[in-house]
């Protein structure tokens, strides 16, 4: 019975937990490290920013973030190390370029393709089924099965 009652004693020690830790000791510099996870992409995930990913990939670089802010860098110093170092699709809102211009019209093109695909397909499938005429001959031997009826083997 005593181990009993020692191991009720400890389990609220068990099960207390301790009072979270700022991600940063400066609330200012938290502040700006989740305007800029907002403003760049995860690389690693599907269209997430990098705010929202939990990727290790993206814990990274949310630690790499922290560490410029310690550095007083600016945000746009650090928004362009990220361009230069991972390219434009860091950026979860990427400039209008020569090289990600297929990027904003792409969408839109594969859109018109499709509804150009689709009228053609549908005018090809209305040819197709335009009423053939029946001529008398065929008219009558249609009645003349009918009338037979359907032989049984």
């Amino acid at each position: 019975m005593s181990w009993l009652a020692l191991i009720m004693l400890l389990m609220p020690g068990l099960a207390w937990a301790g009072e979270a830790k700022p991600l940063a000791e400066d609330p200012v510099a938290e502040a700006r490290l989740k305007h800029l996870a907002v403003e760049l992409r995860c690389l690693v995930c599907q269209n997430q920013t990098l705010a929202d990913s939990n990727a290790p990939l993206a814990e990274d670089l949310r630690r790499e973030v922290r560490e410029m802010i310690a550095k007083n860098m600016s945000d746009q110093e650090i928004i362009d190390f990220l361009v230069q170092r991972y390219g434009d699709f860091v950026l979860y809102r990427p400039p209008w370029k020569m090289t990600t211009t297929l990027l904003w019209i792409g969408p839109f093109l594969l859109l018109v393709g499709g509804a150009i695909t689709l009228v053609m397909a549908l005018r090809r499938r209305g040819r197709t089924l335009t009423d053939s005429a029946v001529t008398d001959e065929e008219h009558r031997r249609v009645e003349q099965l009918l009338s037979q009826g359907v032989k049984r083997s």
